[in-house]
């Protein structure tokens, strides 16, 4: 937590139990969002403040946020009083907006962003903002993971995944121009949610590849997700039977990350699912390796002005700019194209596995803060605007490894309610 909270009172009480450096900095688990949903006025109201106490008890070790200064509801809804977390580079009226840079510290937003403002509608109240990578690129937030804080919490939306993690908020903000959602609830151990691209508007968003960016949500459970996507006024769609696809062969990842995958579907399979192999290994990663080109060639055209104002202060940002200006229009034109085919491709796959299962990482996440993780495993469904989520899967000690669960464009409920099917199923909080 910085040292702008907003609220005077806040300032006194920082730092009660402080996590100890090295251990789990979750000490109860979170009252579910459907708790929230179902309770009255007074019992939300209790709520806030709870969440309120633990952000003064944890964040000193977990530094999750950038701002915490609770704002008035707008309005009254089916999310009255329920507190949730923005990401540092989405708008948010009278909170800062610094895009994790030193630069603009102390930038104060006019507005709100769409998503914002969509959220606050329904009665929901802002509790702060969280932190983020700079530019949600590279440069690492100051954050830590709550499951360990020897490790990275992913990035670059951090702060909000830490923030659902710990138990401040029940709902967080992010966004993912490749795996910033995906891979970091799956670091953290939350649900974490990429509806499909231009779902929901990024208006007031700082941009950084319009081809990819999409903004995404963060809860504790696939349950909670559900709930949260149906408050916002989404169709509830229905559970139904139908095969899934799991990735084979699985691309490099570790160890662990290929031994839970494996034990998820086998147990999957015990419990009546079917679940059929799906040969597109090929094709995810050279889809990798055409939204990294997208993200650059995009990202160094938006950013070159600021580039050419503030150089090496951007850091890691300046040297995407001076690497993506390099990259000609025929090169980028070029992986649009194999996207664009991509799409037409997965179309068909969906048609016979409508739900195809991949590990939503390469690994758990890695020791210290230097970087925030790869993002191969969920960049390909960026670039194909397919819904995806992560869940957690059962392991056995250690920290948390997800399972990504993506279905053809439009098919968020499908999504959603396979998710939470399946957290059913894995006896992990559904």
């Amino acid at each position: 937590m910085t040292d702008r909270l907003g609220r005077r009172e806040l300032l006194s009480l920082i730092g009660l139990a402080a996590a100890t450096k090295g251990t789990s900095a979750v000490t109860s688990p979170l009252q579910s969002l459907g708790d929230w949903l179902r309770a009255d006025g007074v019992s939300r109201k209790h709520g806030l403040e709870s969440c309120l106490e633990r952000i003064r008890q944890m964040d000193p070790s977990i530094h999750a946020w950038v701002q915490v200064e609770p704002q008035p509801s707008i309005a009254s809804g089916p999310l009255s009083g329920i507190p949730f977390a923005v990401k540092d580079i989405i708008e948010a009226q009278n909170l800062v907006t610094e895009y994790g840079s030193a630069i603009y510290k102390g930038r104060q937003s006019t507005g709100d962003a769409a998503i914002v403002h969509k959220i606050r509608s329904l009665g929901a109240i802002v509790m702060g903002k969280t932190q983020t990578a700079a530019f949600a690129f590279r440069t690492p937030a100051p954050t830590l993971n709550p499951r360990n804080l020897e490790h990275t919490p992913g990035g670059s939306s951090s702060g909000s995944a830490a923030a659902v993690a710990a138990g401040m908020v029940p709902i967080a903000l992010g966004t993912q121009t490749l795996g910033s959602v995906l891979r970091t609830a799956s670091y953290c151990g939350v649900t974490g949610f990429k509806p499909s691209y231009g779902w929901f508007s990024t208006e007031g968003v700082l941009p950084f590849a319009k081809s990819l960016d999409t903004l995404g949500l963060f809860t504790i459970t696939p349950a909670d997700m559900l709930d949260l996507w149906e408050s916002l006024g989404n169709a509830r769609g229905r559970d139904e039977d139908f095969a899934a696809g799991a990735l084979e062969p699985l691309p490099d990842v570790e160890p662990e990350m290929a031994q839970a995958f494996q034990s998820a579907v086998s147990m999957l399979r015990g419990h009546g699912i079917s679940v059929q192999p799906v040969r597109i290994t090929a094709m995810l990663s050279q889809l990798k390796d055409e939204a990294s080109l997208v993200m650059y060639y995009e990202g160094a055209r938006f950013h070159k002005q600021r580039f050419e104002q503030y150089g090496a202060q951007l850091k890691d940002l300046a040297d995407l700019v001076r690497e993506g200006l390099q990259i000609s229009e025929q090169r980028y034109q070029e992986a649009l194209s194999f996207i664009a085919q991509s799409k037409q491709q997965i179309s068909g796959v969906f048609k016979a596995t409508p739900v195809i299962l991949t590990p939503a990482a390469t690994g758990p996440a890695p020791l210290g803060l230097a970087s925030t993780g790869d993002s191969r495993m969920n960049s390909p469904w960026t670039a194909l605007g397919t819904p995806a989520i992560s869940i957690p899967m059962p392991v056995s000690g250690g920290l948390p490894l997800g399972l990504q669960l993506a279905a053809e464009h439009g098919q968020e409920a499908r999504v959603l309610h396979t998710a939470k099917r399946l957290a059913a199923i894995f006896g992990t909080p559904a």
